[in-house]
Order: structure tokens, then C-alpha cells, then sequence
């Protein structure tokens, strides 16, 4: 089960993933943060990492955060609702692929206001996808 901390929310495992995949918790990104499988894609890796932030998932982002680019810690911002991901675009990213990029909107509400955060992110894969940075 991934490490869920106060005052992030708990998401059972029937619910539907905030992803946006349509698939239940679960099936879907629970079964990358509990440890029991690795994302196979970039994209993937992308929604697990969104639900991470929205679970307070810490130690999943930094273990799937390239060691170059990967901060020595990271406090979330309990404050941030996050409350939806697009996917805009993929490049490459795919199973057999060493990189990938995925470009995203996630929606957010914080202090009251409505923001997204609309990133380009990079990732690359040697014994599993990791997130390297943003780009552009």
C-alpha cells in the first residue's frame, strides 16, 4: 500500500484512480506506488507520480526521480488540491524506449484559487522510467 500521510487524502483501492485512466486505484497507479510493479512507460510513470503528489507519497517521487536531477528531500504542500491531469502530448516513452517526454496540465486548487501547472517533463529508463526534469 503506498505511504499516505496527513492530511493527504487515502485513496482505496476500488476507487477510481486520479489519474484519469478511468481504472481503479488498484489496477492502476496503487499498484506502482505499492511497490509491486514499476510503471513500463514514461507516461505512466507520469500519472503515478501525479498520484503521488495527491497521496503525499514522498518516498515514491524520490525513488522515481533520476539520481542526477533527484532532491535531497521534498516536502509537499498539503495545501495543494490537486484535482486533474491531461495528458497534452507523448513522445517516445514506451517500453523499449531509453527516453520519453510527456507533456501535461494538472489542475490545482490552492488557497482558495485555481491554477494548473503545465509542464514538459523528460524521463529516461535504465533498470526502470524515471523523471529527470522539465523541459523548455
Amino acid at each position: 500500500m503506498p505511504q499516505q500521510h496527513d492530511p493527504f487524502p487515502v485513496i482505496a483501492a476500488a476507487d477510481r484512480c486520479p489519474c484519469g485512466t478511468g481504472l481503479g486505484f488498484g489496477e492502476c497507479c496503487g499498484r506502482f506506488l505499492s511497490g509491486g510493479a514499476t510503471a513500463p512507460t514514461a507516461q505512466q510513470l507520469m500519472r503515478s507520480r501525479y498520484t503521488a503528489f495527491i497521496v503525499g507519497d514522498v518516498a515514491y517521487l524520490l525513488a522515481t526521480w533520476h539520481p542526477s536531477t533527484r532532491p535531497a528531500h521534498l516536502e509537499l504542500d498539503p495545501g495543494i488540491a490537486w484535482r486533474s491531469l491531461e495528458i497534452v502530448r507523448s513522445e517516445r516513452g514506451g517500453p523499449l524506449d531509453r527516453e520519453g517526454t510527456v507533456e501535461f496540465a494538472a489542475r490545482y486548487r490552492a488557497d482558495g484559487e485555481r491554477g494548473v501547472l503545465h509542464e514538459t517533463s523528460r524521463f529516461v529508463r535504465d533498470d526502470r522510467w524515471r523523471y529527470v526534469a522539465a523541459i523548455g
